[in-house]
């Protein structure tokens, strides 16, 4: 699958501090893994089922993992960053249905736009971008090892003989979410699982394969024509490019159960390890003045409409980073006009600062392999689990003393371009 252009990304002077990050399965904030020399960090996040165009929600869990990308790659660091397409589900089945058009087409179309959202906020683009109609294969081949080693049934006494997994399988299982079963009962009923059908060995049992239904694209497989399950669509994927053990699995909190909880389970059976990610990351909700965004509300806010209609990407990232990412936060038409408000000073200060250089012979050359003390401030407390919120309040302040002496600012080590620099690489932001 193809993805979008890479934004040119620049490598910061200095050692950057280490990036701390939330993880869920061990409730703390923890430095993420950093490989030896040479190596790569992978990073897998779960990516859209396209049968609707990008909404803000997507957009702001696909700007918390651009904002860990950022720091990794400004730091010189390597990163392999795998994200899934899942064009093949029910969601997408049943909105193409009602709107009268082919599954396929819809796919695609919702899928160029996502591409299109998502170069526009000027986001690194996976570079393994894989869909699940691509990945087939490799998904037959971890349900074949899933049932060799006996991770997972087929149903015999049924019309469909689909596979599940038998999450019993891996004692660890539960320790990515954290929930108790109850919670997790009630989550995975709610969130595409089915508990009561007959012929499970357990009710949280998920599928890992279902057999062909009249109506219903199919693959060939040794166990029976079908199609891949949700959650080891993921596992498959991520493994096979990252290997059964990498630093970053993310998405949105929704995704903590049973997705992740599965994902992990089905990679760590097959495979026989421990934990599948260092880091489990998890991004909060978005709700539109105080109501949470969804399809069936029909409150959702688009990125393609925002655009459209004059509003820079560079400001939607302001006011998505203005609230922590791992908050449930709200979007209004007030955090966004903030957000301009927000851009435009940053921007009056930059042009202020460009015209003291221009000014002032007298002023002093600004070391071009240090950072600016706002840009040092701005990556360290980007460093500690993501803080945009103040790290934007200190761009702020920066900017607000700019404005007021901006010969001053000069001379405490403001260079407009290692400004711009900075900020481009950190925040994504085009002073």
């Amino acid at each position: 699958m193809q993805s979008w252009p890479n934004p040119d990304v620049p490598v910061l002077a200095g050692e950057a501090p280490a990036l701390r990050l939330y993880d869920t399965a061990d409730d703390e904030i923890r430095p993420v893994s950093i490989p030896s020399a040479g190596e790569e960090i992978g990073m897998y996040v779960c990516g859209i089922t396209p049968y609707d165009s990008t909404h803000l929600g997507h957009a702001a869990t696909y700007l918390t993992f651009d904002l860990i990308n950022r720091y990794l790659v400004s730091a010189g660091h390597r990163v392999h960053y795998v994200q899934n397409i899942t064009d093949v589900d029910d969601p997408l089945f049943e909105r193409a249905e009602r709107d009268g058009v082919d599954w396929r087409e819809l796919g695609d179309s919702q899928v160029s736009l996502f591409r299109s959202d998502m170069e526009a906020l000027r986001v690194i683009p996976p570079r393994d971008y894989i869909g699940a109609i691509e990945s087939v294969d490799e998904v037959v081949d971890m349900v074949a090892r899933l049932l060799d080693v006996g991770a997972a049934y087929q149903l015999t006494d049924d019309e469909y003989p689909d596979i599940y997994a038998d999450h019993t399988f891996t004692p660890q299982f539960g320790y990515e979410s954290r929930y108790d079963n109850p919670t997790m009962a009630e989550l995975f009923a709610e969130r595409g699982g089915d508990p009561a059908r007959p012929g499970k060995r357990h009710a949280l049992d998920a599928l890992l394969w279902r057999a062909h239904r009249e109506g219903e694209p199919q693959w060939n497989a040794p166990f029976g024509a079908g199609r891949p399950g949700w959650h080891i669509e993921c596992s498959a994927i991520a493994t096979n490019r990252l290997g059964p053990h990498f630093a970053i699995q993310g998405g949105g909190n929704d995704l903590r159960f049973p997705h992740h909880e599965f994902s992990a389970a089905h990679a760590e059976a097959a495979h026989g390890c421990e934990r599948m990610a260092d880091h489990y990351v998890h991004a909060g909700m978005i709700a539109l003045d105080g109501v949470k965004m969804s399809k069936s509300l029909g409150n959702l806010v688009f990125v393609s409409k925002l655009t459209a209609a004059g509003h820079e990407p560079s400001a939607i990232r302001l006011g998505v980073y203005a609230s922590h990412y791992r908050a449930d936060r709200d979007w209004s038409d007030a955090i966004l006009a903030a957000a301009e408000n927000r851009l435009q000073a940053w921007r009056e200060a930059f042009a202020n600062l460009q015209q003291a250089q221009r000014n002032n012979a007298e002023l002093p050359t600004i070391d071009q392999d240090t950072l600016p003390p706002v840009i040092q401030t701005v990556r360290g407390l980007i460093a500690d689990d993501l803080d945009s919120p103040a790290a934007l309040e200190a761009v702020d302040q920066w900017a607000m003393a700019t404005t007021a002496d901006p010969a001053g600012a000069v001379r405490a080590g403001s260079d407009p371009e290692l400004i711009k620099r900075g900020l481009d690489a950190l925040f994504g932001i085009d002073l």
